[in-house]
């Protein structure tokens, strides 16, 4: 499923719905539909950039790259995977948050759902 976050102060963004789902539960948000007034800008803005410096704090763990890893053989054998090429949450919010600082400036709502 995918989410597209709107907003009459940028270029609609399109991801996944497990990606917007971390985002929206920093802001208390619903991941189906919402809406991020411009009240609401400052404090979200804030809370993602403190998201954004705890995941570069706090690199993957040994366990996740495991996990991703086990569908690699010694060989070199991928078992028809492609080479995982894990995505930062910073990578992945990157945009949102950009349209957040747009939205902001422009005292406009960011919308998805709808």
């Amino acid at each position: 499923m995918l989410i597209t976050f709107k907003s009459k102060a940028a270029t609609e963004i399109t991801m996944y719905k497990e990606h917007a789902r971390r985002i929206l539960d920093l802001l208390h948000k619903d991941v189906d539909r919402g809406i991020i007034t411009p009240a609401e800008l400052p404090l979200a803005i804030v809370k993602i950039e403190a998201a954004i410096a705890d995941s570069k704090a706090h690199p993957v763990s040994e366990e996740v790259s495991r996990d991703v890893n086990a569908h690699h053989s010694e060989k070199g054998d991928d078992h028809e995977h492609e080479i995982p090429e894990p995505v930062s949450f910073a990578a992945r919010v990157f945009p949102v948050l950009e349209m957040l600082h747009a939205a902001n400036k422009m005292q406009k709502e960011v919308v998805w759902g709808v």
